[in-house]
């Protein structure tokens, strides 16, 4: 490889906004999360997922209750 093409491609990698490899990661990532949440929800009973759902819940309307309360 020429010196100058090498230099030019250093200089594009310098440049660039997102190296290739870290979107490459994230890409993969995000692929594993898709499929792990998909996993999660069918090896859980449909118990457990309603008491995950109520948690969350009553977290949301804590959190809202409290913003209403200090106007």
């Amino acid at each position: 490889m020429d010196v100058n093409v090498r230099a030019f491609r250093v200089v594009q990698a310098a440049l660039s906004d997102t190296p290739t490899t870290e979107t490459a990661k994230k890409a993969a990532s995000r692929k594993g999360g898709l499929i792990g949440g998909r996993a999660r929800a069918n090896s859980i009973s449909a118990e457990r997922r309603r008491e995950i759902a109520r948690t969350a819940s009553k977290a949301r309307w804590r959190k809202h209750r409290r913003k209403n309360t200090s106007l």
